[in-house]
C-alpha cells in the first residue's frame, strides 16, 4: 500500500508516511481502497507469501493490505498484540445500546491503540529514507522529535507511548486553560524525554502551531520532527483494529442486527478509522457521530460548507474541542476520491451541555455507570437515535475513563469517581513545562535549547 496526500503530493510508502506525519499541508490517505474481499479470509497470507496464524492472525491479516509488503506475518502479529496488550470489553449499558470501552490502557484513553502502534512502529526502523524529501533524507540520523497538540487524552497517550523509547524525544503543545489537571500530569510529570509546552489560547491554536513546524522544510527537518496526532496515518490504521473487535463482539454474543458505531468526534480521527474499517467489510455498519457545540462536522454534512476560522467553544467534553478538526480534510477527500466510503456515515448528533450532564446523570440513574463527559456525549446521541425509531444494536465508543474528568462527573452526578488506576503514579511529583507564544519563533528556540 502506498499513501497519498489529500492535496495532491505522493505515492509515498508508510514509512515515509509515519516519519513526515504531514504532507504537502495535507493529510496522507491510502493511495488505493482497501475492499472487503482483500481483508476477508483469515487463513490468507501476507504480503510476502506467508501465513499468519495465532491469536491475533485475524486482526493482523485485516491490517496486512495497509502494511508494506516487506513486513512479516509474524511481526505484524506482534506489532498487533502489543498495541492491544489491555482489555477492551463490550458492555451492554441498556438493551440494545453497547459501550466499547477503550479506557483499560496505561493513559485511561482510547488514543492508547493509536499511540501504542506508532510508537512500535517508529521504534521498528520502518522509515526508507530514501523516499524521503532531500532536506530530511540528508539530516544527521539523531534523535527525532514527535510533536504533538493535546486537547486533553492524546496528549498522555503519546507520552506514555513513547516515554523513555531511545531516538525520540516528545513534545506536547497544550491549551493552559483546556485540559484538566489530571491529563495535563500525564505528560508534564514523566520527564526523560517528555516536556510539555503551554499555550494561553485554544486547541486550534496548538494544531495550528503543529501543522505549522511540520510544513515549514527547514525547520522539520533540522529537528527530525513528526507528529502523532491524528494527522499521521499511523494514528488512524490501528483505531480500525477495535471497530472488527467490537463487531466480532457482536457476533459472538449472539446481537444480531446492523450495528451503528456511535462516535464521540473532536478531531475527527476516530470516525475516519470507523469509516476505513467499515469500508473493508463490517457487513451493514453504520455511524453516527456525537459532537458537542464544536459543530464542523454537523455543518459541513448538512451544507457542505465550513466556516473560516470559527471560535472554539468551551464544553464539559472538553477533549472534543475542536473547531477546526484536521481529519474533515480526508472526510472531503474521500467525497471526492471515494464516495461510497462516506455511505455509512448517517448523521452528527449535536449534544450541548446540558444534554451532556443529563446523560451523564441519566447513565448513572439508570446503569449504575459513571462515565466520562464524551463517552455521555455518544450515549445521549445513541438514545436520540433510538427514541427516533432506529433499530440494530448500537455501539458507544467509551473514550476515556471517567475518573480523568471528576468535576463533571461530580456536578452532573453527585457521585466521585473511581480515580483511574493506571494513573496512580501521576498524582504526584514534579511538572515539566514551558510556556510560549503560539508562533514558530518561539517553538524553535525551545526546540534549539532543549
Amino acid at each position: 500500500m502506498l499513501y497519498v496526500s489529500t492535496r495532491g503530493a505522493g505515492p509515498v510508502p508508510l514509512a515515509t508516511a509515519l516519519e513526515l506525519g504531514l504532507a504537502d499541508g495535507g493529510l496522507f490517505v491510502p493511495a488505493t481502497p482497501v475492499q472487503a474481499h482483500d481483508t476477508a479470509s483469515p487463513g490468507a497470507t501476507s504480503g510476502d507469501g506467508h501465513p499468519i496464524s495465532g491469536p491475533w492472525g485475524t486482526l493482523a491479516h485485516r491490517l496486512v493490505p495497509f502494511l508494506p509488503v516487506g513486513w512479516a506475518p509474524g511481526e505484524v502479529a506482534t506489532l498487533v498484540q502489543e498495541t492491544l496488550a489491555f482489555p477492551l470489553p463490550l458492555v451492554e449499558f441498556q438493551p440494545g445500546i453497547f459501550v466499547l470501552e477503550l479506557f483499560h490502557g496505561p493513559s485511561a484513553a482510547f488514543k492508547d491503540v493509536g499511540a501504542r502502534f506508532l510508537a512500535r512502529a517508529l521504534s521498528r526502523g520502518v522509515t526508507d529514507a530514501g523516499a524521503l524529501p532531500p532536506a530530511r533524507a540528508d539530516v544527521t540520523r539523531e534523535a527525532r522529535t514527535v510533536l504533538v497538540a493535546t486537547s486533553g487524552d492524546t496528549g498522555g497517550a503519546v507520552a506514555s507511548a513513547f516515554a523513555g523509547l531511545a531516538g525520540t524525544r516528545v513534545v506536547v503543545v497544550y491549551p493552559e486553560l483546556g485540559v484538566t489537571e489530571l491529563q495535563r500530569r500525564q505528560f508534564t510529570t514523566l520527564g526523560e524525554n517528555v516536556m510539555a509546552l503551554s499555550v494561553s489560547g485554544p486547541f486550534d491554536e496548538c494544531q495550528k502551531l503543529v501543522k505549522q513546524a511540520l510544513a515549514a522544510p527547514k525547520l522539520s527537518a533540522r529537528f527530525r520532527l513528526t507528529s502523532a496526532n491524528s494527522i499521521n496515518i499511523g494514528r488512524l490504521l490501528p483505531q480500525m483494529l477495535y471497530y472488527w473487535l467490537a463487531a466480532e463482539e457482536l457476533h459472538r454474543q449472539g446481537v444480531h442486527g446492523r450495528p451503528t458505531f456511535v462516535v464521540p468526534s473532536g478531531n475527527l480521527g476516530n470516525l475516519t478509522a470507523g469509516l476505513m474499517a467499515a469500508s473493508t467489510g463490517i457487513p451493514g455498519a453504520s455511524f453516527l457521530a456525537a459532537i458537542n457545540r464544536n459543530d464542523a462536522l454537523a455543518r459541513w454534512l448538512e451544507h457542505r460548507q465550513i466556516i473560516a476560522d470559527p471560535a472554539t467553544v468551551r464544553t464539559p467534553s472538553s477533549a472534543m474541542d475542536v473547531a477546526q478538526p484536521s481529519n474533515l480534510e480526508r472526510l472531503q477527500w474521500l467525497e471526492r476520491v471515494q464516495p461510497s466510503a462516506l455511505e455509512p456515515l448517517r448523521a452528527a448528533e449535536v449534544i450541548d451541555d446540558e444534554a451532556t450532564l443529563d446523560s451523564l446523570r441519566d447513565t448513572w440513574r439508570a446503569a449504575g455507570q459513571l462515565v466520562c463527559p464524551h463517552t455521555a456525549v455518544g450515549l445521549a446521541a445513541a438514545r436520540r437515535a433510538r427514541a427516533a425509531g432506529a433499530s440494530g444494536p448500537f455501539v458507544v465508543l467509551a473514550t476515556a475513563h471517567a475518573g480523568k474528568f471528576p468535576e463533571v462527573v461530580r456536578q452532573a452526578t453527585g457521585r466521585t469517581p473511581e480515580f483511574p488506576p493506571a494513573l496512580e503514579h501521576r498524582r504526584v511529583g514534579p511538572e515539566r513545562v514551558q510556556s510560549i507564544a503560539a508562533s514558530l519563533s518561539d517553538l524553535e528556540a525551545v526546540l534549539s535549547h532543549a
